[in-house]
């Protein structure tokens, strides 16, 4: 997420006071409660759906996730290429190309 965006993140909360409410146990609920929210999009097709809900369902689940970041002082590009590392050794190309079993399968 660019630099301007997560500044603007920032100062929506701070603006509002809402950072006393930003717990980690509660920003892991918005994060979920979200992404039912997004999946909804989704509950009766998997082709017919309103593309300008998805988006915003998805911002809300993205800004969340920004704060649950702020709350723990993470670098999202330090985690997600932490996990991206751990991903590759579980997955290897050679076993999980085309191939949709859990690395405990493969």
């Amino acid at each position: 997420m660019k630099d301007t965006t997560k500044a603007r993140i920032r100062r929506f909360s701070e603006e509002r006071d809402w950072e006393q409410y930003h717990s980690p146990a509660n920003l892991a609920k918005s994060i979920v409660i979200e992404a039912a929210e997004l999946l909804e999009c989704f509950q009766w097709s998997d082709t017919d759906f309103n593309e300008a809900h998805v988006k915003e369902e998805l911002a809300d689940v993205m800004v969340y996730c920004q704060n649950m970041l702020d709350a723990f002082g993470w670098d999202e590009d330090e985690i997600v290429n932490a996990k991206m590392t751990q991903n590759e050794r579980k997955y290897p190309v050679e076993k999980a190309r085309g191939n949709a079993k859990k690395y405990t399968e493969l």
